[in-house]
């Protein structure tokens, strides 16, 4: 079942022999680790998820969470889960070991994780609890450290994020819950929550709550929020848990996917007694929460691809199996032969799609992530800035260009399986289900396009944005230099200079004070964006894979330049093929979806603002 979860060869070649993820060890953060450490822990990601995540995806689902006497109780497959995946590790890998992690570089805790994260009902509990850990690891004081981290390093105590309110959601700043000072420094919570991921399970014996309120007195919006800590059992002094803390769960959402995960509301102070600490500075909440959120949307990036990853994989399965139809050269032809559907031009054309952006996503979801722990392996504050720069400018796309190609990739593989998709007795549905959450919670897509478009492209005067055109127009110079794709490599400069055409744009119109230019147009900018980074990546790729093809055709006596020869030695080779394959989906995304570029860039600079024109009332 491995190989219905992720490519296992292309994650190497992502981590390996693209972004060379080895030379992360000669930094002396990562001094005590190895490539062939990196891929021992890969091997066994892949055993646990074939082992014991995959298992309880279908019949999570099924179960979903129940409700009883005010306590959640999640899917009983999760228990051996949950307490193996602790035991193993997984949910610390990447903290310092001196808090109890294994001080790994974040890369290779996404690689590992994108092994689980196709029943991200399941991973949202322990992931929730590392955010939440992390939180408190960077900002808590050294009494919340020894006090949390022991028991939420180990899984043994929970976490969530509570933000979102009935009355705001994204508005975060018109929040109404308050923080009662007490004359001891601590504080009581009084409001209510919704949409709480893991707002309650029984998985971990206490589960911390970080919450986000107004102390009462400071000032409106989100200059007036602090963040608080708020345990489910309060802690005694000796560390043992004490009396169940004053909030009580009204409801578990009941939702179209992700069964498994428990989405809480949950009424905060409803006695007046909800005991909580301060996390941080007063009124510095949102700086805190942040970091936490953008931990959440990489994550829910990485449910983007690893929903493209899984429906792909079993969509291509499905094809080489399906018989059905005559091959189009015998068509009209009743006495011919059955063929398998991936003969079929356009499932070909889909199962091309999905390979492409599939290959793209996990290319840009490590590439994001390597530059983070690029980041804080620098040897000086330059190099720190640049690369944490690219990181920042990344996020967004990583969050919302993912989840919806992830989207679409489920949607499009459904259309491969044709009726069977739509039933529940093939898994497809369920991947679509479970993955369209991903576009709207840790900041709904339309949000991260405001993110991009007002705050990172402008980012200390565009400096980041720089640095990471800079960077792609590094791999377009020195793929202009390979024959085999130096027209892709002009095809991608291209893509490049009308980025950075549309980004002078929208600061021409900010400048002329036409603001809801770039503002209405922020999501078409992003996704296409996200088209031009995806073509890089793949760029990239086919670079290194047409070199390495080259050279296995040569040792066989053939020319790559040959497609007959090529095609008949891909039958032989694993490695040809899958070399062939790269080229092949870079070459195909290039020159058939990176063209929708212009549509979206006319679109743009016809300076249309229809959106704002229409009344209400034309709607009807």
């Amino acid at each position: 079942m491995a190989n219905l979860i992720l490519d296992e060869r292309d994650q190497k070649f992502v981590l390996f022999e693209m972004l060379g993820a080895e030379k992360l060890c000669d930094a002396p953060k990562y001094a005590e680790f190895s490539q062939d450490m990196f891929e021992m822990i890969l091997s066994e990601a892949q055993k646990f998820a074939v082992e014991e995540v995959l298992p309880t995806l279908a019949e999570s689902d099924k179960v979903g969470c129940k409700l009883i006497d005010g306590q959640v109780h999640v899917p009983e497959c999760f228990q051996r889960t949950y307490k193996l995946f602790c035991e193993a590790g997984w949910n610390c890998m990447s903290f310092p070991p001196e808090h109890g992690g294994q001080g790994l570089p974040f890369l290779i805790r996404v690689a590992a994780h994108e092994w689980f994260t196709h029943n991200f009902s399941f991973v949202s509990y322990p992931g929730l609890g590392e955010g939440a850990a992390h939180l408190i690891e960077s900002y808590g004081t050294a009494g919340q450290k020894d006090k949390f981290l022991p028991d939420m390093m180990t899984g043994k105590w929970g976490g969530t994020m509570c933000l979102t309110e009935p009355g705001a959601g994204t508005d975060v700043g018109n929040l109404s819950t308050r923080a009662i000072r007490q004359p001891d420094g601590t504080f009581l919570i009084k409001g209510t929550k919704m949409f709480i991921t893991g707002g309650d399970h029984d998985l971990a014996e206490n589960i911390i709550h970080p919450v986000l309120a107004r102390i009462e007195g400071d000032p409106a919006g989100t200059k007036g929020i602090s963040i608080f800590l708020v345990p489910k059992f309060l802690i005694n002094e000796d560390g043992s848990l004490g009396a169940r803390n004053d909030f009580e769960i009204a409801k578990i959402e009941e939702k179209m996917g992700i069964h498994g995960s428990a989405t809480c509301v949950i009424n905060f102070g409803d006695n007046g007694a909800c005991k909580a600490e301060l996390l941080g500075q007063e009124r510095e909440g949102m700086k805190i929460m942040f970091q936490m959120m953008n931990e959440a949307r990489i994550s829910t990036g990485l449910q983007g691809l690893c929903s493209a990853s899984i429906a792909y994989l079993h969509a291509l399965q499905y094809a080489k199996e399906r018989v059905q139809g005559a091959s189009l050269m015998n068509f009209g032809n009743a006495e011919a032969p059955r063929v398998n559907i991936i003969e079929h031009p356009d499932v070909r054309r889909n199962l091309l799609w999905m390979k492409a952006n599939v290959d793209s996503l996990r290319a840009l979801m490590y590439y994001a992530t390597i530059c983070g722990d690029r980041a804080m392996a620098a040897s000086d504050d330059a190099e720190l800035d640049k690369w944490m720069g690219i990181f920042e400018v990344l996020t967004p796309i990583c969050k919302a260009y993912t989840t919806d190609i992830g989207f679409r990739v489920t949607e499009t593989a459904m259309q491969v399986y044709g009726g069977y998709g739509y039933c529940s007795e093939y898994p497809i549905e369920q991947f679509m289900r479970d993955e369209k959450i991903a576009s709207i919670y840790e900041g709904t897509n339309g949000i991260q396009s405001l993110d991009l478009v007002g705050r990172k492209l402008g980012m200390k005067k565009g400096t980041y944005f720089m640095h990471m055109l800079g960077e792609m127009n590094s791999t377009v110079a020195k793929a202009k230099g390979n024959q085999a794709v130096k027209d892709l490599a002009d095809d991608v400069q291209a893509g490049i200079t009308a980025l950075t055409d549309m980004s002078l744009f929208f600061a021409s119109c900010a400048k002329a004070g036409k603001f809801l230019i770039p503002v209405g147009n922020a999501y078409p900018f992003l996704m296409m964006m996200g088209k031009i980074i995806s073509a890089w990546m793949l760029l990239w790729q086919a670079d290194i894979a047409s070199s390495k093809l080259a050279s296995l055709c040569s040792e066989k006596g053939a020319d790559a330049a040959d497609q007959a020869a090529l095609t008949n030695l891909a039958k032989e080779s694993r490695e040809i093929a899958f070399y062939d394959g790269k080229v092949k989906a870079a070459r195909y995304f290039i020159k058939n979806v990176l063209p929708e570029i212009e549509g979206t860039i006319r679109a743009i600079k016809s300076e249309d603002l229809s959106i704002v024109h229409i009344s209400q009332e034309s709607f009807a």
